[in-house]
């Protein structure tokens, strides 16, 4: 949003109240709005209340185009203004969980109308709503962008001695919160695979090798039980070898300390892979979602099936034996995800979408446009 701000977009942003961000999104030069437009699943009775103030903020801002990246929030939206408005709508997917299950994927696609479009985080996601039968003109991609200068930093030794860990202890590194598992997706073990890790690092304790699994981010939401039983199984199956840290707000201070990254998700947009890479360290990653559009394998990084602990071990000591090759491979996926995510360069992509949906509506008069 603050790239758009400079590219001459006026955006307006709707956040939960009293949320965090307020002060840093009014400083970035963005009009911040207080309002809960989640639909509210828990909370059915209040569904007629949300759907009044999403009609009520539109009606105030009076924008050219609405972006959401939220299933709940792009659900709002449309049944909101169904047909009486024709501002073109966009849903930009965090990541492709939903449309990996049939109900889920017909019934998000079931409230569109001519005025929505997807724009898909990463090609998994296009994909999946090209076979669904969305037309290709109606779905775009754009990754999410970061700042790359932020994972410019260097091996410290801090964690190690925060940690009282050797220099010779060869750190396993995971950069992601703990989502319990969703038991009405069928799902059995968190969606983010940290109990795979660690049967991996237990496996890997089996070469005698001085391993040491780091798992960095704390609990999703008020998920605190499921963080306590991860915490659980990971002493029962590997002792102190590893250790969960919570949530950190040094992460780019930490990726230079490990040996190797690990990003073993059931489901995942690109995720945590473009940071390790952007950081340069060893990546490992699942096969699923948009990890393969960074993780390529003997190229940038390796690529292990989901839910395959014995085969993410294998691959961890694979890296670990060879710390030169390891190397080479993450200095040519750092050079990757520089381009690919780079902030400045996803923000002129999002303003061309921009402009190529009001140029459709011949809608598109002057280049300040308002998004909200």
């Amino acid at each position: 949003m603050r790239e758009l701000v400079g590219l001459g977009v006026e955006i307006h942003c709707a956040l939960p109240k009293g949320g965090p961000l307020f002060e840093s999104y009014a400083l970035a030069g963005i009009a911040v709005h207080s309002a809960e437009l989640d639909f509210p699943v828990r909370r059915p009775k209040r569904y007629r209340f949300v759907l009044a103030d999403m009609q009520q903020l539109v009606s105030e801002v009076a924008p050219d185009i609405i972006h959401s990246h939220f299933v709940g929030t792009t659900i709002t939206m449309r049944l909101a203004l169904r047909k009486r408005h024709h501002i073109p709508r966009i849903f930009q997917i965090p990541g492709p969980l939903h449309l990996e299950h049939a109900f889920f994927r017909q019934a998000e696609i079931a409230t569109s109308e001519e005025a929505d479009y997807w724009i898909g985080s990463c090609k998994r996601t296009c994909q999946l709503y090209r076979d669904a039968g969305i037309a290709p003109d109606r779905v775009f991609l754009s990754y999410y962008g970061t700042d790359p200068e932020q994972f410019c930093h260097h091996d410290s030794g801090r964690l190690r001695k925060e940690l009282g860990l050797s220099s010779t202890a060869r750190l396993v590194g995971m950069v992601a919160y703990l989502y319990p598992p969703k038991r009405f997706l069928g799902q059995k073990r968190g969606l983010k695979g940290h109990e795979d890790l660690i049967d991996a690092i237990a496996l890997c304790l089996k070469a005698n090798l001085n391993i040491v699994g780091v798992l960095v981010g704390g609990a999703w939401n008020g998920a605190t039980s499921y963080e306590d039983q991860v915490r659980e199984y990971a002493i029962e199956r590997c002792g102190r070898n590893v250790i969960l840290l919570g949530t950190r707000r040094d992460v780019p201070e930490i990726y230079p300390e490990f040996d190797v990254v690990v990003h073993p998700s059931h489901s995942e947009n690109v995720g945590g892979a473009v940071e390790s890479l952007l950081a340069g360290r060893p990546t490992i990653a699942s096969a699923v979602g948009g990890l393969p559009d960074l993780v390529k394998p003997g190229e940038t990084g390796w690529l292990v099936p989901p839910r395959r602990p014995d085969v993410l071990a294998k691959a961890i000591l694979e890296v670990l034996s060879d710390p030169l090759g390891a190397s080479t491979r993450a200095k040519r996926g750092q050079a990757m995800a520089r381009t690919m995510f780079d902030v400045k360069r996803t923000g002129q992509q999002i303003l061309h979408i921009y402009q190529h949906l009001m140029d459709r509506k011949s809608r598109w008069g002057s280049a300040h446009s308002k998004g909200i």
